[in-house]
């Protein structure tokens, strides 16, 4: 009898280990600038996420969409930044040649982990 309770226990644990992926989708855990903050002199941008990234198919595209005092203001795209990954190989770093100017920005990024599946998502942040 406990054998065969033990050999049950052990084909539904088996079970659950096939049907669960080995590897999960990266999920932004944190950044910096938060979502929706309100932050000044922003020299770097940094995103860590729930999984190691592949350096050469993760990244962001950041775009100034709100300037003060500019009502009509045309969304530009910022550049000139270098982007890293962190040695915990989780956190995806933008560093920016100078401080972003006051403003609002857009910030939308890509992360691809072992999976190799790729994740977007979008970040709006306030620079004053």
């Amino acid at each position: 009898m406990n054998f065969t309770r033990t050999l049950g226990v052990a084909a539904a644990v088996a079970i659950v280990a096939i049907a669960t992926p080995a590897f999960a989708h990266p999920k932004l855990v944190s950044s910096t600038p938060a979502a929706k903050s309100v932050v000044s002199n922003v020299r770097q941008v940094a995103l860590t996420f729930s999984e190691r990234l592949i350096p050469t198919l993760s990244g962001i595209d950041l775009v100034m969409t709100g300037m003060p005092g500019m009502a009509n203001h045309n969304p530009m795209k910022v550049t000139g930044f270098a982007i890293s990954v962190g040695a915990d190989g989780k956190t995806l770093v933008a560093s920016l040649p100078r401080k972003l100017p006051a403003g609002a920005y857009l910030l939308t990024w890509h992360a691809v982990s072992a999976d190799t599946h790729r994740v977007t998502g979008t970040i709006s942040f306030t620079v004053k």
